[in-house]
């Protein structure tokens, strides 16, 4: 993100009136939405981020193609209709008259600029790899017009037949593309304000959306605010006039603000404490299955971790039952498979770790043999750093897990290190970890949407660089496959291979965790845990025009 000065900054905050003298709250001269997220926002770009806390924001500011309605249903947003030809692979949209924030009219042609841009090499967005369903994406993610590889923008299967009718080629069938397109790497961006401003376009000066709320006011450990967008489509249905999102990491400061009457809604407390914040915000906890996985990465490509002996005994000696059951909250589940049991298109068995019916006892054998093969012992000790987020569920596995791995020999250690989150994911993203902690929640429900993470070609999001040409041939068959049942086969042989290879370590099925004023109204469960501020309102809090 782009310095943005002080001269910029005060003079948003003067002729919006957001903030108060010394308290830097949000004054409450206009119905204000107050939402807490878990972690640091470092961009509101739909094409760079790639963090479930961004997208609160993002998804408050753009509307794709399609969008998610309060309960989690995929229904249209900028789309009228569509229809898909018999190949299962052209899907023709025709889209509403809306126009962008600044009253330019949002057009096919928008659409067509972001799903390049999402591809350009130049931008290296982090989740490029998502859109590889989508016609020659891969090969123009790795154009090069020096060297001649792969294809330029205009071979993407992307065009504008007229202003307001997209048509999308994919490479392979996509039974899941609707609700891929409420995902926020497929959103419009204004392609007239990027080209001027760069990657400062999403800065509150320069910023230009399609959807209910716009960006005023940014700054990082004070606040993000967005005001109501009252050239939004559907406006008039829209309650809050103002937004305002806190970074809030501590929950004993989130707990602080709703006690003093400064928050509305945060996206996640503490569950080893439900029963008492039960007790003390009545009706606010909210909590719901999620698709949803805890696991925890291993740096396959360097050593001690390119051994797959290694990355087994790891994995085989976590007590993750006592985890589950004594350390983190009622309802996370201990996991043995990648794919949540629960995720749409695979209905087969699911593949679990080889060792998953083996009692504790016979795991931690197992590890010690498997690492004194891989020629670990007291004369050569195995030595290794744990990075984990800093949320109170990882703080408190943490020590579990090193005295776990203790339990294989007194000869393992591992050091434990807790690394912000933002910063945490970024070592992910560059490698640079040796075990590391992390999840991933669905962006669509398919199984692909998980395993391709491991595939070779997925770039940044394989953290631990694994590869497999065998693994990478099956997720290309099922994608291939238009049997539905067939292609659920292939996935859960694909899984079964990778968890085998053990490049990581599922350790957790979890929950949605949110904290929500109980006099809030439209908030809907759902399992992918996306709640727009659009469909909320409050009392005598109503839609204005």
């Amino acid at each position: 993100m782009a310095f943005r000065s002080a001269t910029i900054l005060i003079s948003t905050l003067m002729s919006l009136v957001v903030v108060a003298c010394g308290g830097g709250q949000v004054s409450e001269d206009i119905p204000t939405l107050r939402r807490g997220i878990s972690a640091k926002v470092d961009t509101l770009d739909p094409h760079r981020s790639a963090a479930a806390w961004e997208n609160i924001i993002i998804g408050d500011m753009i509307v794709g193609m399609m969008q998610t309605s309060a309960d989690g249903e995929v229904i249209p947003g900028v789309a009228e209709s569509w229809e898909v030809d018999e190949s299962g692979l052209v899907w023709t949209f025709k889209m509403k008259e809306t126009v962008w924030s600044d009253s330019v009219p949002l057009t096919a042609h928008d659409f067509v600029y972001a799903f390049r841009r999402m591809q350009d090499p130049a931008l290296a967005a982090q989740y490029s790899s998502l859109l590889y369903v989508i016609k020659n994406a891969e090969a123009v993610n790795n154009y090069s017009p020096e060297t001649g590889d792969g294809l330029p923008p205009e071979e993407l299967g992307i065009r504008a037949i007229d202003d307001y009718t997209l048509e999308i080629t994919l490479a392979e069938p996509a039974p899941y593309l609707l609700e891929l397109l409420t995902h926020y790497t497929t959103y419009p961006v204004p392609s007239h304000i990027v080209e001027v401003h760069g990657e400062d376009w999403v800065d509150p000066e320069n910023i230009v959306v399609n959807g209910p709320y716009k960006l005023v006011y940014w700054v990082t450990g004070d606040q993000i605010v967005v005001d109501k967008n009252p050239l939004f489509y559907e406006a008039d249905q829209v309650c809050f006039e103002r937004v305002s999102y806190f970074e809030i990491e501590d929950s004993s400061a989130v707990e602080r603000r709703i006690e003093a009457g400064q928050l509305d809604i945060n996206n996640a407390f503490d569950g080893t404490r439900e029963t008492e914040i039960r007790e003390s915000f009545p009706g606010w906890p909210r909590k719901s299955p999620v698709l949803a996985t805890t696991y925890w990465s291993m740096n396959s490509s360097a050593p001690p971790f390119d051994d797959v002996r290694v990355r087994k005994a790891i994995a085989m000696s976590l007590d993750r039952e006592y985890m589950a059951n004594n350390v983190l909250s009622a309802g996370i589940l201990p996991a043995y498979g990648f794919v949540p049991q629960a995720i749409g298109n695979y209905e087969t068995e699911k593949p679990v770790v080889s060792w998953a019916t083996l009692d504790r006892s016979e795991r931690l054998e197992m590890a010690k043999n498997l690492l004194i093969e891989a020629g670990y012992g007291p004369d050569n000790p195995l030595s290794f750093e744990y990075i984990y987020r800093s949320g109170e569920g990882s703080q408190r596995v943490a020590p579990v897990a090193q005295s776990n791995w203790n339990d294989i020999a007194p000869w393992v250690d591992a050091n434990l290190l807790m690394q912000d989150t933002k910063v945490l994911y970024n070592r992910l993203r560059q490698s640079d970890f040796e075990i590391a902690d992390g999840g991933w929640v669905a962006d669509f429900s398919d199984p692909i949407n998980f395993l391709y993470l491991l595939d070779s070609t997925t770039g940044q999001q394989n953290y631990g660089n694994y590869d497999n040409p065998a693994y990478d041939a099956l997720l290309l068959e099922a994608s291939m496959e238009l049997d539905l049942v067939k292609r659920a086969e292939i996935f859960a042989e694909a899984e079964a291979m990778m968890l085998e290879d053990a490049p990581i370590t599922p350790m957790f099925y979890s929950m949605n965790y949110n904290l929500v004023d109980p006099t809030l109204t439209g908030w809907g469960e759902n399992a992918k845990n996306i709640h727009r501020s659009r469909w909320l309102c409050r009392g005598d809090i109503q839609p204005q025009s």
